[in-house]
């Protein structure tokens, strides 16, 4: 009996070692519970005390010391003795508080999710590879390591990540990979590349052919440019220069490129919210109290935690620069230095074309191309699926690039293979762009570092000491017909492909207008005098026109006001909509919940502040009205996109008796007063039905809305619920999940630079840390972090937190 009890005993321990030490997934990953919950190696040891401070380290490959002092936010201030040391300095800080963010995003960016999560990414990583993600990336990085600086500046940000990985053992790990039980990687420079071709997909992959092309087989060309015209023409462009444009421009045939002729069936990938968008502006000391430029910029995007921005202080001879930059990618991205500022917004152009491509047969190792058969590229992708056998994935790659859809992957046939062309597979040389603007002096230098910017396409603004200010729109943009990009184009014939790119000094740009400022909020970039055809998914149509009102408006501005500007919760959509709507309704016919709304929404001052409740019954109103008028293109069973919010409220207007406004699943043949009055009162029951669900409390706007900032993993415990007020399309663009991700305010005094900035998370990247989202109450408060930016240690003694040391190894 003893000897059954002692085998008993020993198998449950076996079991129990084995168990306690092995992830599992029921559905969801489980870490190894043993290692995870040991009090002396597992998550208890992220917890941080509240002043614990980073200590100093012992590192190889220093040619000298670096001294990081942390002001009272975690922004650490770099003073390294030479560039080389800087950058490597700037890798291992940016690793020590941001290293499993870093991580996960490229390998996102790289379609390896699954190796972590399991067989549930799986689809979203062949989407990456299929994208060209990796073929993008290292088309960049061999253009980089052609040139000499850059190699070296992109090796010693590597060589310091590498450093603070290597110091690592289990206990100190980021909680992320013990959740998830993992470690982490050597970091290479492809990764650096992959980070910055992710930012790219982001911003600068939206289109929108496959809708166009179904929607142009539909409705016809004449209500195809009723429902999605090129430009709006609203407000003002970006660049307002009215036959200003002394240039010769780089023609080509005026023959329209060919189109394919058939319906598009697939299922797209996940595209980039609408709402990714950005403000910025600049205004020159004819404006300003104290006499000196203002620069200030707010890029709008998904709200995540760790943030994905890092505020960062880089001093060493001749380099001092601060502001924002991209954990694992050197250099500071937008920000400021001793003589200028820069900040960036969104540049809305197509840069992405879809090819019907034509395979000779099934074994697609040859494709058609001006009657000839060319050879494809075939790569295997082999996906490793952490608890399952890997999977693998056959990619087609033609000249346009890889064949994303086909009857294998998002296709329903044989027939549907489309090769992706994106500008952002091209090499290029973005790094050299920011280390050159991070170390400008004047508007000549910051046009040259701008020569070598390719993709994401940004509106770059800019402002300096010296009084000037300026928006250059850059990227590398193909020169297009009229129409051109807009459809599925004809893959057999190399007519339809880009033939010409846009001379950097034919990009849209000015310096100095009479106005007194530049701005850009994602809106139409140029004057119609402007000699390229210009076109995107979409422009916006109220926060520019908002800014612009203001800044023409506004003298003896100070950066206060700037601040108050960014946070601007006025709802010019709903000034220019509301009225009109509400002359629609017959009063006679409400209930009395909807006459006491309709009382508040007439009494509303259009401002989405956090206790409106007139912006709540708005918001509910219009996502009742925009599926109910265009309910052809939500149950249509091919792919087709809704109009503009802009154009949809001009159609009520000015066409109400548009066939649109006909209610497909009713008998009745409604016109635009009829949708108005069915969509108030569905909008109203709406309302309703959120206040019974939230203990009957009436519903102010914040709550309404509900932003919430997610972790990276969807790990609820490390995520926030933010009250707030802002909305998509107003200056204070912070909708649910996307807003404000960095604000900057600088102002550019010959006597000093001053600055201040924020954004809704923390520097450190630890759920345990005090620095994790400390900086979200400040940031929704709309309130702003003084940037300390001294040149010397020894300034900075007054607003230190910690210093640290980095030495090299004797």
């Amino acid at each position: 009996m003893r000897i059954v009890k002692i085998t008993l005993s020993s198998i449950i321990t076996i079991a129990l070692v084995y168990c306690l030490n092995r992830s599992w997934n029921f559905g969801k990953p489980i870490p190894p519970l043993g290692k995870f919950l040991d009090p002396f190696h597992g998550f208890w040891q992220n917890a941080e005390r509240k002043n614990q401070k980073p200590t100093n380290a012992l590192v190889k490959n220093l040619k000298g010391e670096v001294t990081v002092v942390y002001d009272s936010a975690l922004i650490p201030h770099i003073y390294a003795a030479n560039e080389e040391d800087l950058f490597f300095a700037q890798g291992y800080i940016t690793a020590s508080c941001r290293l499993w963010q870093m991580e996960f995003q490229t390998l996102a960016a790289a379609g390896r999710i699954s190796e972590i999560l399991g067989p549930s990414a799986i689809d979203f990583d062949r989407g990456q590879r299929r994208l060209g993600m990796v073929f993008a990336a290292k088309n960049s990085l061999a253009e980089m390591e052609k040139d000499a600086l850059l190699n070296k500046v992109a090796n010693r940000y590597t060589e310091g990540i590498n450093a603070y990985i290597h110091s690592l053992n289990y206990e100190q790990l980021p909680v992320e990979y013990k959740l998830l039980d993992y470690s982490p990687e050597e970091w290479t420079p492809l990764k650096s590349g992959l980070l910055l071709k992710y930012m790219a997909k982001t911003l600068n992959i939206g289109d929108k052919d496959f809708e166009m092309t179904n929607a142009l087989k539909l409705f016809g060309k004449e209500m195809l440019d009723v429902l999605y015209p090129d430009n709006e023409k609203v407000g003002d462009p970006i660049v307002d220069n009215p036959n200003g444009w002394k240039f010769k421009p780089v023609t080509l045939d005026g023959v329209a490129p060919t189109t394919s002729p058939e319906i598009v069936q697939i299922n797209p990938l996940e595209k980039s919210s609408p709402d990714v968008g950005s403000n910025n502006w600049a205004v020159s000391g004819s404006k300003t109290a104290s006499g000196s430029p203002i620069l200030c910029n707010d890029p709008h995007l998904e709200l995540n935690l760790p943030s994905i921005w890092f505020i960062i202080h880089l001093n060493a001879p001749g380099y001092n620069a601060m502001g924002a930059s991209l954990p694992g990618s050197p250099c500071v991205i937008s920000g400021f230095n001793d003589s200028i500022a820069w900040g960036e917004t969104n540049a809305q152009r197509d840069l992405v074309d879809w090819y019907k491509i034509k395979f000779k047969d099934n074994t697609k190792n040859e494709y058609l191309s001006d009657n000839q058969w060319k050879h494809s590229n075939k790569v295997i992708e082999k996906i490793i699926v952490k608890g399952k056998e890997p999977f693998y994935d056959t990619v087609v790659y033609t000249h346009h690039g890889p064949v994303t859809y086909d009857e294998s992957f998002h296709g329903d046939s044989q027939k549907n293979h489309y090769a992706f062309r994106w500008v952002a597979h091209d090499s290029s040389k973005e790094l050299l762009s920011f280390y050159l603007l991070n170390k400008s002096n004047n508007h000549s230098d910051y046009l040259k570092a701008l020569d070598h910017y390719s993709s994401p396409a940004q509106n770059f603004v800019f402002a300096c000491t010296n009084g000037d200010i300026a928006m250059r729109i850059q990227g590398k943009y193909p020169v297009r017909r009229k129409e051109e990009g807009k459809f599925v184009l004809d893959g057999t014939q190399t007519s339809n492909e880009w033939q010409a790119f846009i001379p950097n000094d034919q990009n849209v740009m000015y310096k100095n207008p009479i106005r007194g400022f530049v701005s850009s909020a994602n809106q139409y970039p140029v004057d119609e005098t402007y000699p390229y055809y210009v076109t995107s998914t979409s422009y916006e149509a109220y926060r520019n026109r908002r800014i612009n009102q203001r800044l023409s408006e506004m003298n003896k501005i100070t950066p206060h006001d700037m601040m108050s500007l960014q946070a601007d919760n006025y709802n010019l959509k709903a000034s220019e909509s509301l009225p009109t709507w509400l002359t629609m309704l017959d009063q006679t016919k409400l209930n009395a919940i909807e006459k006491n709304v309709f009382e508040k929404l007439k009494s509303w001052d259009f401002y989405n502040n956090i206790n409106s409740e007139g912006a709540s019954y708005y918001e509910a109103w219009l996502r009742s009205i925009l599926p109910m008028i265009w309910d052809e293109m939500k149950t249509s069973k091919v792919m087709l996109d809704f109009p503009t919010t802009y154009t949809t409220i001009k159609l009520i207007k000015e066409k109400p008796g548009l066939s649109f406004f006909d209610i497909q699943s009713t008998p009745e043949k409604e016109t635009a007063v009829d949708v108005v009055r069915k969509s108030f009162s569905e909008g109203v029951a709406e309302i309703e039905k959120w206040k019974k669900e939230h203990g009957n409390q009436e519903p102010s706007w914040a709550v309404f809305k509900d932003s919430y900032i997610q972790h990276l993993a969807r790990l609820e415990p490390f995520s926030y619920h933010v009250l707030h007020g802002g909305n998509n399309s107003l200056v204070n663009a912070h909708g649910k999940r996307n807003g404000p991700s960095w604000r900057m305010v600088v102002s550019l005094e010959k006597t000093g630079v001053k600055a201040w900035g924020v954004y809704p998370g923390g520097q450190s990247g630890n759920p345990g840390s005090a620095f994790y989202g400390n900086m979200i109450n400040t940031w929704s408060a709309d309130r702003y972090l003084n940037m300390h930016f001294n040149s010397s240690v020894e300034q900075m003694q007054n607003f230190s937190f910690a210093h640290q040391t980095l030495k090299s190894e004797k």
